[in-house]
């Protein structure tokens, strides 16, 4: 799944992955949708934010 960029976070997401390219200051996510995998994830270690890109360098 392919997310856009926003120029304002997306209201009660945080993040604190800052080499990602939706990272905003402040632990936010800028990102207009995000997907978490994988489906029969029992915990949180399990479970994979698969919007996650790398910010440019």
């Amino acid at each position: 799944m392919k997310a856009n960029k926003m120029d304002h976070p997306n209201q009660g997401i945080s993040c604190e992955v800052s080499n990602c390219r939706y990272y905003m200051t402040g632990n936010f996510c800028s990102a207009d949708r995000i997907h978490v995998t994988p489906r029969h994830a029992s915990t949180s270690q399990e479970t994979d934010c698969s919007t996650f890109a790398p910010a440019a360098q």
